[in-house]
């Protein structure tokens, strides 16, 4: 690992500074703001010559200090907050730092290391994610910064948390958007030769840690499954966009008298199915492989019902020039999704779209209900769990919706 004297300082003498332009707001620095734009920031040629990732004190028009952040002149969001101006060293001793708050709130919350450690903004660490699966811990580092100091990172992350594997995921429209490369690897230890068990509200989930989406598992619907469950009891389900089963295993847990997993990955239905079996519930579920669209549309044909519906798509709407697209195409979904529910049956529709605000999101599914000529209640709303703390100033990251209606 590098050691601490070979990491940039972060003394105000010894550190670039970059500015704002003028009339630009740093009133919203000052308030907990963290993101300063391409088209607020000074790109003069030093500016220009900073290294993606490269530490800098940020200054107002005035040249007055305003706090301490990293530059990337390659990216929309050209400065990232990362601390106040008189901050020590950016080391291993400053990550352990943040690690230990962040592990403290995870172990007052859940009783088993598997859970979202780190969620960038909301746990001081810009950019970066990190989800924690026993003794295996996945990074994304989503942000040059990150990237840079990735040896000191993964460093205190062992220490803080005793993880004995650290695997690095470079998946994701976000690294692309910082010039960064699509390289996963492992970054400490041995990577797990298997799928990794994971078990969430009384369901067993098989996570692969190297070759699944983003970091082998989505902890964030957790509270969300929980809720479901409690519906399903005895009821025939279908889980749609279901990944490696999160809705329908869950159902299944509390009782569902069949599950029907439905994804357009032939790998991820395979987890799923380890799942059922490692639950005992094989017998109890069904896949179907296929584009979700196409399946509803043939199960409408096919006159197809369901006591509980579920929809959790990827993100239709992974940035404001898609919202209207997104929309029309969550609108569709739910008209599609209604006449298969069952008279009295619930119908879940969830969106992991930032640039789909709750209210845009819930306008689109009760308009789509409507068409479906389905009259409904929306019984419930629920959001990503508590391991994924929302930033005060960040919309984007109360990112996901859960909506369940009474149809």
């Amino acid at each position: 690992m590098q050691s601490n004297d070979t990491l940039p300082a972060t003394d105000p003498a010894t550190l670039p500074t970059v500015r704002m332009k003028p009339k630009t707001d740093a009133r919203r620095i000052r308030h907990g703001f963290p993101w300063v734009y391409a088209n607020e920031m000074v790109t003069d040629r030093r500016t220009k010559a900073l290294a993606p990732g490269a530490l800098a004190i940020l200054e107002d028009e005035n040249r007055t200090p305003l706090a301490l952040v990293t530059v990337n002149t390659e990216s929309r969001i050209m400065a990232r907050v990362i601390d106040k101006v008189d901050a020590g060293p950016i080391d291993q001793a400053w990550f352990a730092a943040r690690f230990a708050k962040a592990l403290s709130l995870r172990e007052r919350l859940f009783d088993a290391p598997f859970y979202r450690l780190i969620h960038a903004e909301a746990d001081g660490l810009p950019g970066v994610i990190i989800d924690r699966f026993g003794d295996t811990a996945v990074v994304q580092p989503n942000a040059a910064w990150a990237e840079a100091l990735i040896e000191p990172l993964t460093a205190a992350l062992a220490e803080v948390t005793g993880v004995t594997c650290v695997l690095k995921s470079a998946s994701g429209r976000a690294r692309s958007l910082e010039g960064l490369d699509d390289v996963s690897g492992v970054l400490l230890g041995k990577a797990p030769d298997a799928p990794v068990p994971v078990t969430m509200n009384g369901a067993t989930y098989m996570a692969d840690l190297m070759g699944g989406q983003k970091t082998g598992l989505f902890f964030d619907q957790r509270p969300n499954h929980a809720f479901t469950a409690k519906l399903a009891e005895g009821a025939k389900v279908l889980d749609l966009f279901s990944h490696v089963g999160g809705f329908g295993l869950a159902c299944l847990a509390n009782g569902a008298a069949s599950a029907l997993a439905v994804d357009g990955s032939a790998p991820a239905l395979a987890l799923a199915e380890q799942g059922a079996a490692a639950m005992g519930a094989s017998d109890r579920f069904a896949i179907r492989q296929g584009d979700a669209f196409e399946v509803l549309e043939a199960m409408n044909e096919e006159g197809a019902q369901f006591d509980v519906v579920v929809c959790d798509p990827p993100a239709f709407a992974p940035a404001r020039q898609s919202l209207e697209a997104g929309l029309r195409a969550y609108e569709r979904l739910a008209k599609l999704a209604a006449p298969l529910v069952a008279p009295g049956g619930y119908l879940v529709l969830c969106s992991c779209s930032h640039a789909a605000d709750l209210a845009k999101f819930r306008t689109a599914c009760i308009r789509g209900i409507g068409r479906a000529g389905r009259e409904s209640i929306l019984l419930h709303t629920g959001f990503a769990g508590a391991d994924h703390p929302m930033h005060p100033h960040l919309a984007e990251s109360g990112y996901l919706k859960a909506l369940i209606f009474r149809v």
